[in-house]
């Protein structure tokens, strides 16, 4: 065994080790769930040779960009088991950043990175970009670009990901921003792609707009944004119940909880121009689309926006109307706790006689926690794909006496 056959070995077992640490908390959890995955082991290990000299004295504090890291394994490898420092980490979802947080916190290196939105404070300089690939082409796309515009000339980026989650088009985006693109051998079902030679591209690809013939404002959307610039067909159908079946009393305070591109909060705050309307999500690419929609459609000083978890900035009993049209999969996997969470957080924030109106995959059959954890439910409508619930909580509480507006 050569040298460097050992060291990797060495760095292989400690990756291990650190990686059986990672807790995904306060992220949704459960027993099949994990804070790492074998890309993420696969990509430290492909990248070892590109951050360490050849001496094995670790990358130059700065230089390492990371993009999509879930949970803090790929940060916490890098800083951990290559000594890395001054990681600058770029991570959607809010709940991944404070997992991130909360891991390094444990092992003793909240000093060792910071966290950026994707922009040039993440990518200015950076000689090596790692990344976990996302799961839309379009969240690829504008990754790609920042990295092609914002890096080091000489960058070279390592984008791995599960092959079953993989295909041939994400080297073709890839391609648009750098001469070079190839991939590597697979390992324990991942594989991880190697960049490098950016492209001159002007233009920015996002944010995008889009159009839709029911709607009378336009969608933005950033990569990461779902459902992108349009009119995701369960939304669409949950507008049509509030026009056909508005809540019983006009909503002072509509909370869109999950806002994406931002248009149920949107669409609200034209149908009741006398309320006040919070848009939720913990996604950066939807809080900027909301954003922009809602200036576009001249109702940005109405909206009140929060990159948070699920109603953690929302007050106890302040809502009158909640709209949810709630995900169905945590990152890749497919999984109801995250919309059961949803459902459940949307009691606390309701006022009592206030609605919830969901729509929702049909065979996830959420009516009997809507039921209990809110109060009596009505369905609106149902159709091949979605079904809308209306569930209103009581106006009363248990002892009897009358819940205050």
């Amino acid at each position: 065994m050569t040298e460097n056959d050992a060291r990797a070995n060495d760095i292989a077992a400690e990756l291990e080790a650190l990686f059986q640490r990672l807790e995904r908390t306060p992220d949704f959890d459960a027993p099949e769930l994990l804070a790492h995955d074998a890309a993420d082991a696969l990509l430290m290990r492909t990248a070892a040779p590109q951050l360490l000299s050849d001496a094995g004295e670790p990358p130059a504090p700065g230089s390492l960009a990371i993009i999509g890291d879930r949970h803090g394994a790929l940060t916490l490898g890098a800083a951990a088991v290559l000594g890395a420092r001054g990681i600058r980490t770029h991570q959607d979802p809010l709940l991944g950043e404070r997992a991130l947080a909360r891991n390094a916190d444990r092992l003793g290196l909240s000093e060792t990175y910071s966290s950026h939105p994707l922009d040039a404070s993440l990518l200015s300089g950076a000689r090596t970009v790692i990344m976990q690939l996302p799961r839309g082409l379009e969240a690829l796309d504008e990754i790609a670009w920042a990295i092609a515009q914002r890096a080091h000339p000489d960058v070279r980026v390592f984008a791995g990901g599960r092959v079953k989650h993989m295909m041939l088009a994400q080297n073709e985006v890839l391609r648009r921003y750098f001469g070079e693109v190839k991939a590597g051998l697979g390992w324990r079902k991942a594989r991880v792609l190697e960049t490098a030679v950016p492209r001159p591209v002007a233009e920015p690809p996002f944010p995008k707009w889009g159009v839709d013939r029911e709607l009378p404002f336009k969608l933005a959307a950033f990569g990461a944004t779902f459902g992108g610039p349009k009119l995701d067909h369960g939304s669409r159908l949950l507008l049509s119940t509030l026009r056909s079946q508005p809540p019983a009393r006009e909503p002072k305070r509509v909370l869109d909880l999950g806002c994406g591109n931002g248009v149920l909060a949107v669409s609200a705050a034209l149908t009741w121009p006398d309320a006040e309307i919070v848009a939720s999500d913990q996604s950066e690419a939807a809080v900027r689309a909301t954003a922009l929609t809602a200036e576009a459609a001249g109702v940005s000083e109405r909206l009140v926006i929060h990159r948070a978890d699920g109603t953690e900035a929302v007050p106890d009993a302040s809502i009158d109307l909640v709209l949810l049209n709630p995900p169905f999969h945590t990152g890749a996997t497919v999984h109801a706790g995250v919309a059961h969470r949803l459902i459940r957080d949307c009691a606390r924030v309701l006022r009592p006689g206030g609605e919830l109106r969901i729509v929702y995959n049909s065979h996830l059959a959420h009516r009997p926690l809507v039921e209990a954890a809110i109060g009596p439910v009505r369905q609106l409508a149902r159709d091949k794909t979605f079904t809308v619930l209306a569930a209103t909580t009581p106006l009363a509480n248990l002892s009897g006496a009358p819940r205050l507006e």
